[in-house]
């Protein structure tokens, strides 16, 4: 037996580890006390933390996951991204007021909205513009015009008012399809013409389609607009369409004629149309409403014109002095313009409607009046949305996001008039009222918790909201497993428009002319 040999330097004391404390938080001195700063890198946090009422909004339409499921984007790759990813990325992105594919990079620290649609990530803006590019055009123009016909569909069982209209994209780059066109705002500025279509007053965008910037005239925009009729049953077409002076020609209203289509336009006030003018001039049964305006009906032909049409001729006196109007020939000689009779001579001021709808003169001038409303869509969703931006070189992918912003701008209208419906919120009060607060998503077991922190003014009036919103959703789930996701999606949108409908459920236009 051997024993060890003894140790030259005697035993020390025993070590032990410090102890740490069981709370990791560090104490900071501020001017205010001390406070705990403890970090948690593992949590979910979101700045759109009122976005699950809205994806339960989708979710129960019926409208995300088949967008998905039918979106013609294929990879054979196994480290490309997920479909769900890029159009879960592009819907934040649009939601959020982006207008720039790098504005993506902004919704990386979104850890819980990502979580609750389905995705695992957010997508960096090269995979986002390279899916556009990867998808094929016509069969991704094809798939965004049959969500955006299922999304306002349950409306057209009810007569409703078509807005056409274009509005113009200033561009900075060298993009196809960037002309030198008709510009207001940026004059000599290359640009991109956006041909809409729109459902009046519920601000609806039924089809858009990107041309390029010296294309911008009606003839450009009657191809789509044609089209878009055609895949509408004859029951579900507009009582009548809608346009400003560009659509009053011959033409145009000819072809509507051949559809058997209504329709009410402004005229040019062409050398025939001033001749018009000044034959009713001295002419009575003029009708007067609203304070100082007044309408007359008449018949307009015009050399170049294959038939006669009814006009409709509108006058305002004007405020101030009475002066003479003077106009100016090619020539180069002055002609007296427009001036009232030989008894007093006052100056007015005179527009000129034609139409084929047999409507009163003064509907026909409250309708076109109510036109007005078609550009507040377009400087909301060319400023708010994204029809300002995602530009690239190439023109599909303007074609495609100018329809997807449309489509998200759709759904999220929709929403809000669910929340809110006696007004309609543009997005710069929409968002922070309804989406923009701190969302802290835990999780406990199977069960998933959602804490908002919102620093509105008016929270009484969002939760009220939000309490109107799912109160309707459960009465709704109580029925839904009877009823189809078309029939879901109906009873949704009826709900969201109930104030433009006749609370007797008889139909009625959705624009009715109001008398002052």
């Amino acid at each position: 037996m051997f024993l060890p040999p003894p140790s030259t330097h005697p035993a020390g004391e025993v070590s032990f580890p410090d102890k740490k404390p069981l709370c990791k938080a560090i104490k900071v001195d501020t001017f205010g006390g001390k406070v705990q700063i403890e970090w948690d890198g593992s949590a979910a946090f979101t700045p759109l933390g009122q976005l699950p009422y809205f994806i339960e909004f989708l979710k129960l339409g019926g409208r995300f996951e088949p967008w998905v499921a039918d979106c013609p984007l294929h990879y054979t790759s196994n480290n490309a991204p997920k479909r769900v990813n890029v159009l879960g990325s592009l819907l934040l992105s649009v939601l959020s007021g982006h207008n720039r594919y790098a504005h993506l990079t902004a919704l990386r620290g979104d850890t819980a909205n990502t979580r609750l649609l389905g995705m695992d990530k957010i997508v960096s803006d090269s995979s986002a513009i390279n899916a556009l590019k990867r998808m094929d055009e016509t069969a991704a123009i094809d798939w965004l015009q049959t969500h955006l016909h299922q999304c306002y569909e349950p409306l057209l069982a009810y007569p409703w008012i078509l807005d056409v209209d274009v509005t113009v994209k200033p561009l900075y780059g060298h993009q196809e399809g960037a002309k030198l066109g008709y510009n207001p705002h940026k004059p000599g500025r290359p640009s991109h013409t956006y041909h809409s279509y729109l459902m009046a007053n519920t601000r609806l965008v039924l089809e858009v389609d990107v041309q390029a910037g010296n294309q911008s005239a009606s003839s450009y925009s009657m191809p789509g607009l044609v089209a878009l009729l055609q895949r509408l049953p004859q029951a579900s077409r507009p009582a009548f369409v809608r346009g400003d002076c560009d659509w009053g020609n011959d033409a145009i209203m000819t072809e509507l004629e051949g559809l058997k289509q209504p329709y009410l336009f402004k005229v040019k006030r062409t050398k025939g149309v001033k001749q018009l003018i000044a034959k009713v001039h001295g002419q009575g049964k003029w009708q007067r409403f609203d304070d100082g305006w007044e309408v007359r009906e008449s018949v307009l032909s015009l050399h170049n014109w294959k038939q006669s049409r009814r006009a409709v001729v509108i006058r305002r006196r004007l405020q101030g002095d009475p002066v003479l109007a003077l106009s100016q020939k090619a020539g180069g000689q002055q002609e007296i313009a427009f001036v009232d009779g030989p008894e007093d001579m006052r100056l007015y001021e005179y527009s000129v409607l034609v139409t084929s709808l047999p409507d009163n003169l003064i509907a026909l001038m409250q309708h076109y009046r109510d036109r007005a409303d078609c550009e507040n869509v377009f400087d909301e969703i060319k400023n708010q949305w994204g029809w300002g931006g995602f530009v690239t070189r190439q023109l599909q992918t303007s074609q495609i996001m100018a329809r997807m912003g449309a489509l998200i701008y759709n759904w999220w209208n929709l929403f809000t008039r669910l929340a809110i419906p006696e007004k309609h919120h543009e997005a710069i009060t929409s968002r922070p009222l309804l989406l923009s607060s701190i969302g802290r998503l835990t999780r406990s077991g199977r069960q998933q918790q959602m804490t908002i922190t919102s620093t509105h003014a008016e929270q009484g009036k969002i939760r009220a909201a939000y309490e109107r919103i799912q109160g309707f959703f459960q009465g709704l789930k109580l029925t839904a497993t009877q009823l189809t996701i078309p029939e879901i999606w109906q009873q949704i949108v009826l709900k969201c428009v109930e104030h433009f409908l006749n609370p007797s459920g008889k139909k009625q236009l959705l624009s009715q002319p109001t008398l002052s």
